[in-house]
C-alpha cells in the first residue's frame, strides 16, 4: 500500500536470501525539469489510496420523457395552418361571392380604384368572421411555435417540434394565399355572372 502524501511509492520489502528487484520509476512519476514538487499539507484530505479506478465521472442518465409537449405543438400547428386555412378560405369565396353580385364590374372597379370599403357593407359579418378566424389562427400559431421550440429544447418530442415550428412558420403565409385566391377567384366568377 502507498501512502498518497509521499512523492514516490515505497517498494514493497524484499524476503531475506532473494536479490533485490530494479526498482524502475512509476510511469506516472512527474519529469524532473527543475521545477519543485508540492506536497499537500499535513492533514490535506488526500485522494483514496490506489487512487481513482474507472471512468470519469458522467451525470446519470435522465429517464426517457415523453413525446407529449411536440405532439401537442404539432397539433396546434396543424389547427392554425390548415383548418383554419381552410375556414378563411370559404369565408373569403363567400366575401367574393357577396361583394361580386351586389354590384357591377364598374362600380367595383371605381371603389376598388378609390379604395373605398363601403363595397364591404353587404358582408360586413362575414368580414367579421374573418377576421376572428384570423386572430384564432395567429394566437394558435404562436403557441405552436413557442411549444415546439420548448419541445425541441427540453427533447420532448423533436421531431414533432420541428414540424410544428416549420408548419406555424409557414401558416400565416399559407393562410393569406389561400384566402386571396378564394376571394379574387370568387369575386371574379360572381362579378362577370351579373
Amino acid at each position: 500500500m502507498t501512502d498518497p502524501q509521499q512523492s514516490r511509492p515505497v517498494p514493497p520489502p524484499v524476503a531475506p536470501g532473494y536479490p533485490t528487484p530494479p526498482v524502475a520509476p512509476p510511469a506516472y512519476a512527474p519529469q524532473q525539469t527543475g521545477a519543485p514538487v508540492y506536497q499537500a499539507p499535513p492533514g490535506a484530505f488526500a485522494g483514496p489510496a490506489g487512487g481513482y479506478a474507472g471512468a470519469p465521472y458522467a451525470p446519470p442518465a435522465q429517464p426517457a420523457r415523453g413525446s407529449g409537449l411536440g405532439r401537442v405543438a404539432l397539433l396546434l400547428a396543424l389547427l392554425a395552418a390548415v383548418v383554419l386555412t381552410i375556414v378563411g378560405a370559404v369565408l373569403a369565396w363567400q366575401i367574393g361571392q357577396g361583394i361580386g353580385s351586389s354590384t357591377d364590374l364598374t362600380t367595383l372597379e371605381n371603389s376598388v380604384s378609390a379604395e373605398d370599403l363601403s363595397i364591404f357593407t353587404p358582408v360586413r359579418d362575414l368580414v367579421l368572421w374573418v377576421e376572428i378566424t384570423s386572430w384564432a389562427a395567429t394566437a394558435l400559431g404562436i403557441w405552436a411555435l413557442v411549444q415546439g421550440i420548448v419541445a425541441i429544447a427540453k427533447r420532448r418530442g423533436r421531431g414533432p417540434g420541428i414540424a410544428a415550428v416549420i408548419i406555424a412558420a409557414l401558416g400565416p403565409i399559407v393562410y393569406v394565399v389561400v384566402g386571396y385566391i378564394a376571394f379574387v377567384i370568387a369575386l371574379g366568377i360572381s362579378a362577370t355572372q351579373r
